[in-house]
């Protein structure tokens, strides 16, 4: 009667022959890994060359203004101002742009691909159904999974951080951009094709307009996945304030994780509002 409490039987899966399958891929197709490699480096520094060009006192004057213009309150720029300047007087100024420089480079990828394939699953059913066990599959997958065969295709450094990210944080961006569009007002899209606009001019000038909102909240899911990243990938040598808070836990350094992480908390609200904030201004004037 064992097998009533016990699973009766199981099936025993090679893992070494799927180890060695994509190993041996991996290896066949350096050349190509390796050239997207460099290309992630190189967008990656040039984001990087980029912050760093920019003073941190008028960085700190960007954040205040787009805190303030996003939000439409004068106290949340400088709230978000003040916040930043602490990341900095904590002494992690130049460890933050590092780790922007991975989100930036990972959402610039995301929303590169993520919109557009939004916009092809709103305009098609069949497409949309055929994606969802996909998204629904890269969504729940565990985060650690994703270093893997980056890992293993692309190496250490920020590159397969780059990756990893990307492909975690795609997710609601393609989402929430195809169920933007998807709600737009059929009376609407109509009266636009009932004006001689084409599918295309319908599209521009009418359904992604009107599905702003929707899309900018898709935009700040995705950064905000990006940012949940910033831990995780520098387990695979993405360095940052991800690799301060790693090696805090690593040396059991309580006051070094502890600031660190408190600098990705800051860095990670101070993002989302402004984005969120973004979202909302959009949503009024949707409306208005």
């Amino acid at each position: 009667m064992k097998w009533l409490i016990d699973f009766p039987f199981e099936i025993t899966i090679n893992k070494k022959a799927i180890d060695s399958a994509i190993r041996a891929f991996s290896v066949k197709h350096d050349a190509f890994f390796s050239a997207i490699t460099s290309g992630l480096n190189g967008l990656i520094g040039g984001i990087h060359s980029l912050l760093n060009i920019i003073p941190w006192w008028l960085f700190i004057l960007a954040i205040f203004f787009a805190g303030w213009k996003s939000t439409g309150k004068l106290k949340n720029g400088i709230v978000f101002a003040l916040a930043i300047t602490v990341i900095g007087i904590a002494g992690l100024w130049a460890l933050m742009l590092e780790t922007l420089s991975i989100i930036i480079a990972a959402v610039i990828i995301s929303l590169f691909f993520g919109l557009p394939l939004g916009i092809l699953l709103a305009q098609f059913d069949r497409a949309e159904k055929i994606a969802r066990p996909v998204l629904d599959t890269m969504q729940t997958m565990p985060v650690f999974v994703y270093l893997i065969p980056a890992l293993l295709f692309f190496g250490l450094g920020k590159a397969p951080a780059v990756i990893a990210t990307t492909i975690y944080a795609i997710v609601p961006v393609i989402r929430l951009t195809s169920l933007g569009i998807r709600q737009v007002d059929k009376e609407v899209v109509e009266a636009a094709k009932a004006f001689g606009s084409t599918g295309v001019q319908t599209l521009i000038k009418v359904q992604i307009p009107q599905a702003k909102a929707t899309i900018m909240t898709g935009v700040n899911q995705t950064l905000m996945m990006a940012m949940a990243m910033v831990v995780t990938c520098s387990m695979i040598g993405a360095s940052g304030l991800g690799m301060e808070v790693l090696m805090g836990v690593q040396r059991i350094e309580i006051g070094r994780g502890l600031i660190a992480g408190i600098a990705v908390v800051i860095l990670a609200i101070v993002l989302d509002r402004i984005t969120q904030g973004i979202a909302e201004k959009g949503q009024k004037n949707g409306k208005q």
